[in-house]
């Protein structure tokens, strides 16, 4: 089983990045509607540790056949749209068996 993981939406909190971040050089790689097939847990090139460890509980229970993610919370019960955890520009994913 394979599952792909697609980057669909960012937003970005100027207002909290202007009162509470510090600044930074090179804030996030990930491109709207860059994507990734996985077939195991291991984290894929160019996704951050973040992102994945906010991805991964979802991932795991997608490649093990799982889904249904809080009842019927997604159209696909066998997919998932989660967030990273970046207060500042989070990134929103849609997660899907293939």
């Amino acid at each position: 089983m394979k599952v792909k993981i697609t980057a669909l939406k960012q937003t970005i909190y100027h207002d909290l990045i202007a009162a509470y971040e510090l600044p930074q050089a090179h804030p996030c790689d990930i491109l709207v509607g860059q994507s990734w097939i996985v077939s195991d847990c291991t984290r894929p090139d160019g996704l951050c540790q973040s992102a994945w460890e906010t991805l991964l509980p979802f991932v795991r229970e997608l490649l093990n056949g799982g889904g249904h993610f809080f009842g019927d919370w997604m159209r696909d019960p066998h997919s998932a749209l989660v967030s990273c955890n970046d207060g500042f520009r989070p990134i929103s994913f849609l997660i899907e068996v293939v």
